[in-house]
């Protein structure tokens, strides 16, 4: 289950620059006051933007359809501003080799901007979107990973070995409280030893050691 902000690629403030704008038009209220984006669902970001701007009469369905349509129109730019971190294509590719792996997506993010992203750099192929987690399911990130789960059971009839990958503290103490292997880049805004005292099995600077990322994936759930 992996994380997509600064964990898979960085966005380059693309889809914060759509958000804003999606707003303000379905609003008319002036941007103010910027949330902490990082390790959050959309759904608990949107509804901390409308109680800090004074909103009640705009609901999280018709903001969300006006912000994806406004990250497709920008979409482009994620290539030009933002970039892939360090290491992903080779461990996306090595993990996506293995038959008993199955790789999907837990992010904040709403799906249709997940999938945007990660299309965007050619990512969009090396994982099972459908039985992602994604911001929209709730508020809060460990019911991510526990709709990611249950849907992986419904879809292939089998139980895994779940494994997190993510580089905030939210990504691994929601993987702790699914009973999930927590594995942690150092390459987002959260120092190694922050993720390390939040509870994380392993800590990684970032994924450009392919062997040591590889490993911590099949040490930890063999």
């Amino acid at each position: 289950m992996w994380d997509i902000d600064y964990t898979l690629l960085r966005g380059g403030g693309v889809a914060a620059k759509a958000w804003r704008a999606a707003f303000t038009e379905l609003t008319g209220v002036a941007w103010r006051d910027t949330p902490v984006f990082g390790g959050r669902t959309d759904t608990d970001i949107c509804t901390e933007v409308f109680a800090s701007h004074g909103v009640t009469d705009c609901t999280h369905e018709r903001f969300f359809a006006r912000y994806v349509e406004a990250v497709h129109e920008i979409r482009h730019e994620f290539t030009v501003q933002g970039q892939l971190m360090p290491g992903v294509r080779a461990v996306l590719a090595r993990l996506g080799d293995d038959p008993q792996v199955v790789q999907t997506l837990v992010t904040g993010n709403v799906p249709e901007v997940a999938a945007i992203k990660v299309a965007a750099f050619g990512l969009d192929g090396s994982f099972d979107a459908e039985i992602g987690g994604y911001g929209t399911d709730d508020s809060v990130r460990a019911t991510l990973v526990r709709r990611c789960m249950e849907r992986a059971r419904a879809k292939y009839r089998e139980d895994f070995a779940p494994v997190v990958i993510g580089d905030t503290v939210h990504d691994v103490t929601a993987a702790l409280a699914n009973d999930a292997v927590a594995i942690a880049v150092a390459t987002g805004a959260t120092a190694a030893p922050d993720l390390a005292a939040a509870g994380a099995h392993v800590v990684l600077p970032d994924l450009s050691d392919l062997d040591a990322a590889i490993r911590s994936v099949k040490t930890l759930t063999t």
